[in-house]
């Protein structure tokens, strides 16, 4: 394949419309504020023009493009389905065909030999829509009705509608701008739901309806009316209690009802305290609550009994433990399984009621993902947990907490006859951030790669709302380690890898801690030869495009390209106007700008305030028109600036896919195209074609 050419076409200038923000002394000057009107036909043909731009200078990357798209694909399983899990008398599977986009959701009655009853064939759902995502399925406790919640917009603003399982009729009603969130009652005709803010996507008031009577009578149970939380509903594993959940960053409540008796009060757990974060789950006579109460920073497990749930009231079962993060735990008929965190890698604790046993599930590997799935049978000794590093495909294993024997249900297929996972190198290494602090990398290359420096790596990242990435196993991955890459999480602050303090101190006032925490990983990986500033890539997404848009304007030289997908990256405008999406919520996150010493601290970082006359490295940005999360204005606004201030001629693209939204293209084939474009970018940096 021939190498891009100069192309005569130029790229697109965005008009300017000078916009002032005055806030305290400070005044910003915003020529593309304009960009956030959709509906303005201007606004359409300058991100049509963006897309032309694209287009036509990667136009003979297509073949390439398509050579990587097959190649995957080739790799995956077509024809492929979940491991069953039993529940109320079904086993439940999805199902994938060959060449079908969406899952197909089934059941069998008692025996996995029965006949096959079909939920959803999304696929069909999915005709004449150009998005679809099926997001929530729950079966009524009679096993006779599901309700379903689906999205052909991709702005999160579900509709709920109702299968009548026996006849294969779907009931005329339907509940639009729901957050897909609902419960089922046990008189099986009650279901509780979430309605979402249709403006701010905000979940804030809860709903009764009955299928005997029409959705427009249906009775508000619950109006969360604090703009900084939002709330959902849910059944309680036990199936005995229905749950409502209020909840910030920083703070969260509870009410319970007995699933018997919907058309009573819901009765508040504890009342909210500000500061105060804690989860519930039933078993017997107790709640279990995993909470950070008494300044547990890495949670505690306390106990409380059903009828008395007042926080004086709560016992402490598993003490607060400095160097480990209590992320989780499931409630069994016998057993207790708690999801800890420790030295940044997953564990699990198994502990019986009586406490006859206590032990933990063991693994030597450094980088790796461990996560419980599926168990949804409380009267089972059967604990189903998932398994992957960067070189062992997914596992899903059932183990007996009695006998301790584990059974690998199933292992991720590769359908490529040269994969081999001891052809890979997964390690963990650590960089010494400015502050002296060790932040860890995990990394994965193809065996035979020298530290020489001229090893192209991609250095992933993301670094907020203390959400963790993981190393995991990638089929699409082997593309880029096939090709002489190589690929590294950075774990910065911002994330609980290292438990709670780690996410407090890459948050609010420490949220410069992220940034330069991932400029040092680079650094290292520069320093110890695995590439250098020429061979060096990163890529985020949402808030992980803040991370790299803000790397960039301090350390734009140490790296040749970026991706940002979706990126958050005009911080101040967006915190400022309550009617967007998810704002309110963030405050405990980002910071409130409308107090002072946020607003300061956050403006000195905003990647779109911040943008510099400088040479910033090949740009790949990506967009979706219909975004809920981060909305396309912001990485529009961003690439028009950087087009008005960067100096050289390094490549910035603007992709915006006008049909849909923040998680992007909703096939599992369209999916894969959209990386196929992301990895050919990079491939044609590295003058890689083929």
């Amino acid at each position: 394949m021939a190498k891009l050419s100069k192309n005569s076409i130029s790229p697109p200038v965005a008009k300017k419309i000078p916009t002032y923000h005055k806030k305290f002394d400070s005044v910003r000057l915003d020529n593309y504020y304009w960009l956030n009107d959709r509906k303005n036909l201007d606004v359409i043909n300058y991100l049509e023009k963006e897309n032309k731009y694209y287009e036509t200078l990667t136009n003979n990357t297509k073949d390439f493009q398509n050579q990587i798209f097959k190649e995957i694909k080739e790799k995956i399983k077509e024809d492929d389905e979940s491991v069953p899990f039993f529940l109320n008398g079904y086993w439940y599977i999805t199902k994938f065909k060959k060449k079908n986009d969406y899952p197909i959701y089934l059941r069998k009655k008692t025996f996995l030999i029965a006949k096959e009853e079909i939920l959803f064939d999304c696929n069909k759902l999915a005709k004449g829509h150009d998005y679809f995502n099926l997001s929530n399925f729950k079966i009524s406790p009679n096993n006779k009705y599901a309700a379903f919640s689906i999205d052909t917009i991709s702005r999160r603003l579900y509709t709920i509608k109702i299968k009548n399982l026996e006849t294969g009729e779907i009931l005329s009603e339907s509940i639009k701008n729901s957050s897909g969130s609902f419960a089922w009652a046990n008189d099986n005709s009650t279901l509780f739901y979430v309605i979402r803010d249709s403006k701010t996507l905000r979940s804030h008031k809860i709903y009764k309806h009955s299928l005997i009577s029409n959705s427009k009578k249906d009775k508000l149970v619950f109006h969360e009316k604090d703009k900084t939380f939002s709330t959902s509903v849910s059944r309680s594993k036990s199936n005995k209690y229905l749950i409502i959940s209020s909840y910030s960053t920083l703070t969260s409540e509870f009410q319970f009802l007995d699933a018997d008796l919907p058309n009573q009060n819901f009765k508040l757990f504890n009342k909210r305290k500000r500061g105060l974060e804690y989860s519930i789950s039933h078993f017997a006579k107790d709640f279990f609550i995993i909470t950070n109460r008494d300044n547990c920073k890495n949670y505690k497990l306390m106990k409380t009994s059903i009828y008395n749930t007042d926080y004086k009231n709560w016992k402490t079962v598993i003490e607060h433990r400095e160097e480990v993060l209590l992320e989780g735990i499931d409630v069994f008929k016998n057993y207790l399984v708690v999801s800890e965190r420790s030295n940044g890698l997953n564990k699990i604790n198994i502990k019986k009621w009586d406490d006859s046993e206590n032990y933990y599930i063991n693994f030597k590997s450094e980088t790796y993902t461990l996560f419980t799935t599926s168990n949804v049978d409380f009267n089972t000794n059967i604990l189903r947990y998932g398994f992957s590093s960067f070189n062992q495909p997914l596992m899903v294993i059932d183990f007996n907490m009695k006998t301790r024997k584990k059974i690998i249900r199933k292992e991720q297929e590769v359908l490529d006859k040269n994969f081999k996972k001891e052809n890979y190198i997964s390690k963990r290494i650590w960089a010494k951030a400015e502050d002296g602090t060790q932040i860890p990398t995990s990394i994965i290359y193809k065996r035979g790669i020298k530290k020489n420096g001229k090893n192209p790596l991609l250095l992933y990242g993301y670094g907020s709302y203390g959400n963790t990435i993981d190393p995991y196993f990638s089929i699409s991955r082997l593309s880029l380690l096939d090709r002489g890459f190589i690929f590294a999480i950075a774990h910065v602050r911002g994330s609980e890898y290292m438990g709670r303090k780690w996410y407090e101190n890459g948050k609010l006032l420490n949220k410069m801690n992220t940034f330069l925490d991932f400029i040092s990983c680079s650094k290292n990986l520069i320093n110890q030869g695995y590439t250098s500033p020429k061979h060096s890539y990163a890529y985020g997404g949402s808030a992980g495009g803040l991370l790299l848009g803000s790397v960039i304007n301090l350390s734009p030289e140490l790296y040749n390209g970026i991706i940002c997908a979706v990126p958050f990256v005009d911080l101040i405008t967006t915190m400022l106007d309550e009617t967007i999406p998810l704002t309110t919520g963030e405050y405990d996150e980002w910071g409130n700008p409308n107090e002072k010493k946020y607003y300061d601290y956050m403006l000195s970082y905003s990647p779109y305030d911040n943008v510099k006359k400088i040479k910033y490295p090949n740009l790949l940005v990506t967009t979706g028109l219909h975004d809920s999360q981060v909305q396309y204005w912001e990485p529009a606004k961003w690439v028009a600036k950087l087009r008005e201030f960067k100096r050289g001629n390094n490549k910035l693209f603007l992709n915006t896919n006008m049909d849909t939204g923040h998680g992007g293209a909703s096939g599992r084939f369209q999916a894969i195209k959209e990386l196929a474009k992301e990895y050919v970018f990079l491939f044609d940096l590295e003058k890689i074609y083929k």
